[in-house]
């Protein structure tokens, strides 16, 4: 399909080739491990084995490429299974990466204590800053990660300018595009090397799936990412990828939902003396407000807050949450909250990626506004 169309006609049709058998619009879940050859070395269509290749995860990587606009994409069982395969496809032993100050508990947990044993050492630097990402660089630095916005402290980096920062020291740029989704950023188009999603998240959008995704820019990274996926084989299963397919077929007017919706609830959090602070980088007073409009279509659905009383206060209103349902994970259409000083980030405590105790983060839904609204009030009391 041609890359000149709109992101919403992409994202229904891209890779949704209708079935050559049926004329099925959708494309079948290909539930199968083997494939019949056409003797030794004759495959039809270039399956084999599903490790390698299954035409259903052919057809969300197809569309996962044309949204980011890369050259190729590729899906994995899970988030953190795409950071891994993407660290050792980048990395080998004694290499350096800047991370961000704010970011996954997950991610910070996989550099700290898996990489590290593997001889990978990283430093950490405010993103947000240029010129403390360039201070953070060392001669052995292979990678500059991104998270913008940020987990949970919705931070912003101009990835434009960092991708400068990157070029120039022989790096590559990783920008992890969960919380905006390609619909919201594109971050290859603003010079990332390598976009990285849990599609678990927005990119599913019905908490019913569990799966990430890579996109290179470039040919030949990509094929060296696509080597290391068989290599390693943490791939989306069929039904995975059929599922997180269908889920982007609505992801356009889900998020200028999840948008609209985070907009009002933001609004409500700034005006309410029990919240101490809003982060949301659609309030003009966020540090990152100016530079998130210049590379975002809008500013996404995630809301974090401080709570007046610290952080017995917080997780109280983490409890009396109705509506908001508390759990972990976010880009759902429901409403999740949580508190991810003991929960999602729970694995950053004593690092300089620590989140503030007194901290509380919406995952804001697509249900009625004012009944969220009103949920929140009745939380915070």
């Amino acid at each position: 399909m041609s890359d000149h169309h709109s992101f919403e006609t992409l994202a229904i049709h891209a890779g949704n080739t209708a079935d050559p058998l049926t004329g099925a619009v959708v494309p079948p879940i290909y539930q199968v491990s083997t494939y019949k050859q056409d003797g030794v070395g004759g495959l039809r269509g270039g399956y084999e084995y599903s490790r390698s290749a299954n035409p259903t995860r052919t057809a969300l990587e197809e569309n996962l490429a044309a949204l980011e606009g890369g050259r190729r994409g590729l899906a994995f069982a899970s988030g953190l299974a795409a950071e891994d395969c993407l660290l050792r496809t980048l990395l080998t032993p004694g290499d350096h990466v800047v991370i961000p100050n704010d970011a996954y508990g997950g991610t910070f947990r996989l550099f700290a204590k898996v990489a590290s044993r593997w001889g990978v050492e990283f430093s950490v630097a405010d993103t947000s800053d240029v010129s403390a990402v360039r201070a953070a660089l060392t001669p052995r630095t292979k990678a500059i990660w991104v998270e913008t916005p940020s987990n949970p402290l919705l931070g912003i980096t101009d990835i434009a300018a960092v991708a400068g920062v990157a070029r120039q020291a022989g790096a590559r740029l990783v920008v992890d595009n969960t919380f905006a989704s390609p619909y919201l950023q594109q971050p290859l188009s603003l010079g990332a090397d390598v976009v990285v999603h849990s599609t678990t998240k927005y990119m599913g959008g019905h908490s019913d799936v569990v799966g990430g995704a890579l996109v290179a820019s470039d040919p030949e990274l990509a094929e060296e990412l696509a080597y290391h996926q068989n290599a390693m084989g943490a791939v989306a299963g069929p039904f995975d990828a059929w599922l997180v397919l269908r889920g982007i077929k609505t992801l356009a007017v889900r998020m200028d939902r999840h948008d609209e919706n985070a907009t009002k609830v933001a609004d409500l959090l700034t005006r309410h003396p029990k919240v101490t602070q809003v982060l949301y980088p659609g309030l003009p007073e966020h540090p990152g407000h100016e530079v998130a409009a210049k590379q975002m279509k809008a500013f996404g659905g995630m809301v974090s807050f401080r709570v007046a009383g610290g952080e017995e206060a917080a997780v109280e209103v983490c409890n009396r949450a109705e509506l908001f349902t508390l759990g972990e994970s976010l880009g759902g259409v429901e409403s999740l909250i949580e508190h991810p000083g003991r929960m999602t980030h729970a694995s950053t405590a004593g690092s300089l990626l620590e989140v503030p105790s007194d901290l509380v983060r919406l995952s804001v839904g697509i249900e009625n506004a004012d009944d969220l609204l009103a949920d929140l009030t009745q939380a915070l009391g």
